[in-house]
């Protein structure tokens, strides 16, 4: 695939973002403890959703020079004990959008959640690929 310029990429990203928003629910940020399917169109064991933060409506805070920015999420309380490891952005229709690995893609203070915990996300940035 050719690569966009970094322009071009900030405008996809924002297009996402609206994506985001369709339905008529929130989009949803949902963290799970086991491997990271090797597509987005293949289903996440919900056996291993360990946290489910809602994001805005409207998600999009801001374009950046380098990145957007997503509003903060609510807070969120952990389903059960275990160690985030990846993570799927879910549109307001339920539909899968895109994941993200924690550690590379998104950074928690603390990736290893314990039942019952709350846990907040200051700010999400989403970067171009370029």
């Amino acid at each position: 695939m050719n690569t966009p310029s970094k322009i071009a990429s900030l405008a996809m990203l924002q297009a996402l973002a609206n994506y985001l928003d369709q339905g008529s629910s929130n989009a949803t940020l949902i963290f799970y403890d086991d491997a990271k399917p090797p597509t987005v169109n293949e289903n996440a064991d919900n056996s291993a959703r360990l946290l489910t933060v809602n994001l805005p409506k409207p998600c999009l805070k801001s374009v950046n020079e380098n990145n957007i920015e997503l509003f903060a999420p609510n807070t969120g309380i952990a389903t059960k004990t275990g160690t985030a490891t990846w993570a799927r952005f879910f549109n307001g229709e339920g539909l899968a959008v895109f994941d993200v690995t924690v550690g590379t893609d998104i950074v928690l203070d603390n990736a290893d959640l314990v039942i019952g915990s709350s846990v907040k996300l200051d700010v999400i940035y989403l970067v171009p690929q370029i």
